[in-house]
């Protein structure tokens, strides 16, 4: 899998998720195999301002494996001036523009899904971008802004022609956000209407999932989101899938309870304990989904403020489940 001037070990990646796709986040779905990790999105404003929270998002730890780094923005000449910052201060390999978050606090922003609906604003952003460094530029879009304006094919064609290396699209309107299906004939209609990788992204839940959308769509690879909260495995199994056609379905309880403890402590180095506790506060219910009493936990995770109260609480459920 090639992207640009980058080789990639396979074709399964990992989508930008906000506030959950840190440096802890990233060296676990690594670890689990993922071809391409994608941070979450880095204000260029932030960059250009020397803000020291932003700042330390790009640094990519030596355990993270091939990451792309998610500017977002609507300013030509700030992005390229913060790709430039990118460039010397990150070891991403890839740098992406995000051209369809739909949340309002970036929509508002001019920046997001918004650009999709000003395509010279878009091509413009991409060209700057693509001259400011020598690493591949890919741009992530949706199928358009509504069902009125799905023009997902008019903007790959002219993000490739601005000198983008790939493209994800997700397979929804901002509109729809992320309700309903996702439209796997939008992803197609893109993949036929460009010569650059295409990668699918939208509703990948399981293996057959991500062979559906790349047998159908004939996109070049699959971008994963919130199917992996909580489920790292879906990664590996996903790979296992696509290249022997068999997986390995089981994961076992010691495993998912031993997968918490790393992603806290992972998260303490990172954040300090307090932060680490407050994001585990997501993260737990994610991974205990789908176990008897699991509530119990999350309610009683809300009183906690130290990893030694986590650990021994988990301890307690996990041997309430082997009875």
């Amino acid at each position: 899998m090639k992207i640009g001037n980058v080789t990639l070990k396979n074709n399964v990646f990992v989508a930008p998720l906000a506030g959950i796709s840190n440096g802890a986040f990233r060296s676990i779905v690594a670890s689990f195999g993922a071809g391409l990790i994608y941070t979450e999105m880095v204000s260029d404003k932030g960059l250009l301002h020397h803000n020291e929270r932003t700042q330390n998002m790009l640094e990519i730890g030596a355990d993270e494996g091939d990451v792309s780094l998610q500017l977002f923005g609507a300013d030509p000449r700030q992005l390229a001036e913060a790709v430039k910052i990118v460039d010397t201060k990150s070891d991403a390999v890839i740098i992406d523009l995000n051209a369809g978050c739909p949340v309002p606090k970036v929509v508002k922003s001019n920046g997001g899904a918004k650009l999709m609906t000003d395509e010279a604003l878009l091509f413009s952003i991409v060209r700057s971008m693509v001259l400011a460094t020598d690493k591949p530029v890919t741009v992530k879009i949706r199928m358009g802004w509504d069902q009125n304006s799905l023009n997902a094919v008019a903007l790959a064609k002219g993000i490739e022609k601005a000198g983008a290396a790939a493209i994800a699209i997700h397979g929804r309107t901002r509109k729809a956000m992320y309700s309903g299906k996702v439209n796997l004939d939008s992803i197609k209609a893109v993949v036929e209407a460009v010569d650059i990788p295409v990668i699918g992204n939208g509703d990948i839940k399981t293996p057959e999932d991500a062979k559906q959308m790349l047998d159908y769509t004939g996109c070049a690879a699959v971008m994963i989101g919130r199917g992996v909260l909580g489920n790292p495995w879906l990664i590996k199994q996903t790979i296992d899938y696509l290249r022997t056609g068999k997986y390995d379905k089981e994961i076992l309880l010691e495993e998912r309870f031993a997968m918490i403890k790393v992603h806290t402590k992972k998260l303490i180095d990172l954040k300090g304990e307090k932060v680490a506790l407050l994001e585990m506060r997501s993260h737990v219910p994610w991974y205990l989904k789908g176990l008897p009493h699991a509530t119990v936990v999350k309610q009683a995770m809300l009183k906690m403020t130290t990893a030694v109260e986590l650990f021994a609480l988990l301890d307690t459920y996990y041997q309430r489940l082997k009875g």
